[in-house]
Order: structure tokens, then sequence, then C-alpha cells
């Protein structure tokens, strides 16, 4: 069995919960496998919640992380042309849209409740700049899914680093965690990624630009704390934390991703190069990758689904 295929097969064994679900069926429409990620996005909307959330387990307070289905289920009706996706798919963009909650400027919160004492459920996770926007975009709403980003980075981004935070409280005005965490910046980047493309897609110069600086910026921010052997400490600029293969990744799959389209130039190929070799030295007889920030928690070295997607799609713009 090849590599790719025994990393697949372990990445559909995992269990997932909303966003894992959707970045591994995302990762599997862009490696081009149609029969899985249409598989995916069925059942993505077999578990969608009344008022439109795809992808729902019991107990999950996710409000953003359910639109990383969306696009899946969207190309599943291009797909099949069975309006039983797409009125799903329309029913999760009315949720992001008018029912999530929001800021009073308009960013979405991450969840309904909060796992950290002390705090109050109205919080701004960086993960979010992937698990919604490009959804939005690829929807017609360009817009909205700029001004997400955006306004997600005006929460989060460091001015002295130029990486992401990763979790801000709006209700207490305080930081959740105020830690360059390597997979912050890994999430924005692929977030900007699909985005900018839109935009271009749709002619929107200004949007395009504009994204593509600010991906830009976070790229040459973050690989300033790649180590020698091209991944990142789970904690960017605290070397005591653990290595983390997943933001690595996801930095590398941003790289290819902009040279195979023309926006990036392939003096960064180097730096995706040298992440890809190490990761692949780390992926066991059962296709599963170790060395990465693990599931459940994400809180120390382990494995998770989110890693596995992010080595198929690595893989398949570096062979773009």
């Amino acid at each position: 069995m090849k590599q790719y295929e025994r990393v697949r097969n372990a990445m559909l064994a995992m269990q997932r919960y909303s966003w894992e679900q959707g970045f591994a069926a995302q990762a599997l429409l862009e490696a081009g496998e149609t029969e899985l990620f249409v598989a995916m996005a069925h059942d993505a909307v077999v578990r969608q919640k009344y008022d439109g959330r795809l992808g729902m387990l019991n107990g999950e307070k996710a409000i953003t992380d359910p639109g990383a289905n969306g696009e899946a289920v969207w190309r599943a009706y291009q797909v099949t042309e069975n309006e039983f996706y797409k009125q799903a798919a329309d029913k999760m963009l009315e949720y992001l849209l008018i029912y999530a909650p929001h800021t009073e400027d308009g960013v979405i919160y991450h969840c309904e409740g909060t796992y950290f004492n002390g705090f109050t459920p109205n919080q701004i996770w960086a993960d979010s700049t992937y698990m919604t926007p490009p959804f939005l975009a690829i929807m017609g709403e360009l817009n909205e899914a700029t001004k997400q980003i955006f306004g997600i980075m005006n929460y989060l981004r460091d001015d002295d680093s130029g990486c992401m935070f990763h979790i801000f409280d709006v209700g207490t005005q305080k930081f959740v965690r105020r830690k360059l965490w390597a997979t912050a910046s890994g999430w924005t980047l692929l977030g900007i990624a699909k985005v900018l493309h839109e935009a271009k897609v749709c002619g929107d110069i200004t949007a395009y630009e504009t994204l593509l600086q600010s991906g830009k910026e976070i790229l040459d921010s973050m690989l300033k704390f790649q180590r020698d052997d091209g991944i990142f400490h789970d904690v960017l600029n605290e070397p005591e934390t653990f290595t983390d293969g997943s933001s690595a990744m996801m930095m590398a799959a941003f790289v290819y991703r902009g040279i195979s389209e023309g926006w990036l130039d392939r003096k960064y190929k180097q730096n995706a190069d040298k992440a890809r070799k190490t990761v692949a030295k780390n992926i066991d007889e059962f296709g599963i990758m170790r060395g990465v920030c693990g599931a459940p928690n994400f809180e120390s070295q382990g494995t998770s689904a989110e890693a596995q997607a992010a080595w198929i799609m690595m893989e398949t713009w570096a062979k773009k």
C-alpha cells in the first residue's frame, strides 16, 4: 500500500468533530478524491443541526467549526446535482450570516460556551480564520469572508512578532491564551490561501492583494521561528514546548499552493521542503502521523485527524 493510502485510511479511521470532518473532507476534495469527499459531505449533512450547523456531534459547542464542512457539501451538490446538499449548504450559510452570535464589530464567535474558568463564551479563536471564511467566499460572500479574516486578525495578531495569538475573550477583554500557538498561524495561512483564490476568481483585485500581503507577512513572521529541521515548536517563541508537525504541514501547504497558483515566490519552497522531509519520517507503519499537536485537547504531542488531513493537503499541493 502506498504511503498516501495509508495516511488517508488512518485519517478516515479516526473519530472526528465538526471541524475535523470538514478539514478531512476538504483535503480529499483538493486531492481529487471525489467519491470520498462526497461521502464525508453526506455524513456532515446527516449530522446537521436544526439551525444549519454541519457535522455536529452531541455536546459540541462549535459556532464557526461546522463551516469547515461547507465547501465539501456545496461541491457535493455540484457533483451530484442533488438538492439534499444544496439545501444543507444554504442552511449553513444562513446560520453564519444571520443566526451565529457576533461581536459588535461583526466577527463571529468561535463557541457557544467556554472551556476555560473565569472567561465568557464570547471568544475569538485563530482557528476560525480557516473554519468559516473559505466557505463564505465560495458561496459568493467574499466581502464577509475578508471581513471575518481581518476581524479575527485584528483581535489576535501580535504586532511585535507578526504571528497569531490563539484565543481572546471579548467578554472580559482579556486573552484566554496569549500564546503564539504555531497552529494558530497555520490555520490563518490556510484560510487566507483559500479566500484569496476566490478573490482572484471573482476579479476582486483589492481583496486579493490585501489578503496576499497579509498572508506573506504571516508566513515571513512564522518562518523566523522555523527550526533547522523545518518544523516549529508548539508555541513558536517558546523552545521548551514540544515540536509540532501540523503547523509545519499547514505552512508547507500554503507555500506549495502559492507557488502552484503563481502568487508566491519559489524562494519559499526550501522552507516547505524541509518540513515535508521531516514529517515524512514521522508516519508509522499504519499511516498514523506522529510528532504533532495531539487530539483531543491539543495540549501535548500526539496524533490527530487534522494532522493527517494537513499531510494530504501538503502532498497534494507539493505534487501540483
